[in-house]
């Protein structure tokens, strides 16, 4: 099974100068051909499941354009993606913020998502895909360094009750690099699949190790890339496994 994690960037590209000349411009405009560029390289990927960070799903950056629903119809797999603020956030209310989500798009038969919050931090939301042998979470923890503490132990505590083997992908935003999360990876029973430390970000010259994918003993890794894709400023990850279930 494959699985391909990455943070598009609401399809704005990778960080270069924006046509417009204001601070932030370049958040404001998604290229229809930047969409288009990410389509084609996932699609050539061929993954089992893809998670997405920083999706629009459908605000006027994009031009009304859900690129979750979008980028599953073209490799004809299941998506689900949700906003993510807090449910109560002020986000949830403001233009292009409200639109701003992450998402799961999967092939293989699905039992159900579930969407679960953080209590501390901007970002909160945690999409968790349950397959039949394999539960996934998806997460972007916050640019805080004590609210992304905070945020592991939550997810620690969800990771504890589940009954299958676990993943969990996502942008980490760990600017310490892998240390930051080792007692949360010792205490969760997880190993980082990433085990040469390739940097993912920044994309033009990368040297920080931000996005990851992790995942419980049960969980055998046959292979792992980290891609030399232009089309974000963070670079997307792969990793090929499959389930052990048998001791």
């Amino acid at each position: 099974m494959r699985l391909l994690l990455y943070n598009i960037r609401y399809g704005v590209g990778n960080g270069s100068s924006s046509p417009v000349p204001l601070p932030g411009a370049r958040y404001l405009y998604a290229e229809a051909a930047e969409l288009k560029r990410i389509i084609e390289f996932i699609g050539s990927q061929d993954p089992d499941i893809v998670g997405l960070i920083e999706v629009d799903t459908g605000s006027l950056r994009s031009g009304r354009v859900n690129q979750a629903e979008v980028i599953a119809k073209s490799l004809g797999h299941y998506s689900c993606y949700g906003n993510k603020y807090g449910e109560a956030s002020v986000n949830q209310r403001l233009p292009i913020l409200r639109k701003q989500a992450n998402a799961f798009l999967a092939s293989p038969r699905v039992h159900g998502e579930r969407f679960h919050y953080f209590d501390t931090g901007i970002k909160r939301l945690i999409i968790e895909l349950e397959l039949d042998d394999v539960s996934i979470f998806l997460v972007h923890l916050s640019l805080k360094y004590r609210h992304r503490q905070m945020q592991l132990r939550h997810l620690h505590k969800l990771i504890e009750h589940s009954k299958k083997p676990v993943i969990v992908a996502g942008d980490f935003n760990t600017f310490w690099g892998a240390d930051e999360i080792y007692l949360f990876m010792k205490a969760s029973g997880l190993r980082n699949v990433n085990t040469q430390g390739l940097p993912s970000y920044p994309t033009r010259s990368p040297r920080l190790e931000l996005d990851f994918i992790l995942c419980t003993k049960e969980i055998e890794v046959h292979n792992f890339a980290v891609p030399n894709m232009p089309f974000s400023d963070h670079l997307p990850l792969i990793c090929d496994f499959e389930v052990n279930t048998h001791d």
